[in-house]
C-alpha cells in the first residue's frame, strides 16, 4: 500500500485544502491528514474543531484519515511508518518556504520524500488566514471553504473572536 501524509494547521479547512486532499486521495491508497499543533501560536479554532471540520469536508474520501500531532513532522512520519509528504504550492515564495522545510525534514530523516502539488490557479488566493480575516469583518467566506461548512466555520470563528475581546 502506498500512502502519504498531508500536514497542516487547517485553521480552518479551505477549498484549497480539500482540493489537494482529493488529488492525493486519487494518487495514493491512503492519505493521512495530520493537523499539526504549533505550540508557538494559539489557533483560531481548537484542534478538535479543526478535526471535526476536516472529517465533514473529507467524508466522501474513503481512503482519508484525519489525525492530530504535536511535535516534529519527521517524528510523526517515523512513528507511523510514512515516507511521503504532500505539500501544496500556490506561489514561488511558498515554494521556497516548502523547499526549506523539505531540506530540514531530509536532514532529520533521509527516508522522507516530499511531493509538491501546484495549486489549481483558482485557489491561489485561498488561505486559512484569509478566511479568518474575511469572517472577522463579516464577509462571505462561502467561496473559500468546503460546501456546507461556511455557517459552522463563521459561528466557530465569531465565538472565538468574542471570547478574545472579553479576555
Amino acid at each position: 500500500m502506498v500512502s502519504c501524509v498531508f500536514p497542516g494547521s487547517f485553521d480552518p479547512v479551505t477549498v484549497g485544502h480539500t482540493q489537494l486532499i482529493s488529488r492525493a486521495a486519487g494518487m495514493f491508497d491512503r492519505v493521512t491528514v495530520a493537523v499539526m499543533i504549533n505550540i508557538k501560536k494559539a489557533g483560531a479554532l481548537s484542534v478538535d474543531q479543526r478535526i471535526d471540520l476536516l472529517r465533514k469536508a473529507c467524508s466522501s474520501f474513503k481512503n482519508v484519515r484525519i489525525v492530530s500531532w504535536e511535535g516534529l513532522l519527521t517524528d510523526f512520519m517515523q512513528k507511523n511508518d510514512e515516507k511521503i509528504i504532500i505539500r501544496g504550492i500556490r506561489t514561488g515564495t511558498e515554494f521556497d518556504q516548502e523547499m526549506n522545510a523539505h531540506y530540514a525534514n531530509r536532514k532529520l530523516n533521509d527516508q522522507i520524500e516530499t511531493i509538491f502539488l501546484p495549486a489549481d490557479p483558482v485557489f491561489t488566493g485561498v488561505s486559512s488566514s484569509a478566511v479568518r480575516e474575511i469572517a472577522f469583518f463579516g464577509g462571505n467566506i462561502e467561496p473559500f471553504v468546503p460546501v456546507g461548512l461556511s455557517k459552522e466555520i463563521n459561528y466557530l470563528l465569531s465565538n472565538k473572536e468574542k471570547n478574545n475581546l472579553k479576555g
